[in-house]
């Protein structure tokens, strides 16, 4: 699989044998520290910086981003966690600027 569509879990950072987009039940885990797949942090829609955290403006509000949720909207996406990390704090700094 190339590196930029690698699936890690967002709790461990373990690479999962999943690719990118791919259906994803509610119930799946990761293999490695069983954490929810099929959650916020998971998805291809959850930004930190969005309203909600979400860029999907209908979906529903999800309160606890790394538990399993029943989101219609959910789309599994790949990471590359260093890129994540590097805007991350690029968008907060960005925010302390703003006027």
């Amino acid at each position: 699989m190339p590196t930029e569509n690698k699936i890690n879990c967002h709790s461990c950072s373990k690479t999962l044998d999943l690719e990118q987009n791919s259906k994803i039940l509610r119930s799946e885990e990761c293999p490695y520290c069983y954490a929810s797949i099929h959650c916020c942090k998971m998805c291809g829609f959850y930004d930190q910086t969005a309203y909600n955290e979400c860029r999907e403006t209908n979906a529903d509000r999800i309160v606890e981003k790394d538990k399993a949720n029943f989101c219609d909207y959910f789309i599994l996406k790949g990471d590359n966690t260093v890129t994540n990390k590097q805007d991350d704090l690029l968008s907060a700094a960005n925010s302390l600027f703003k006027d």
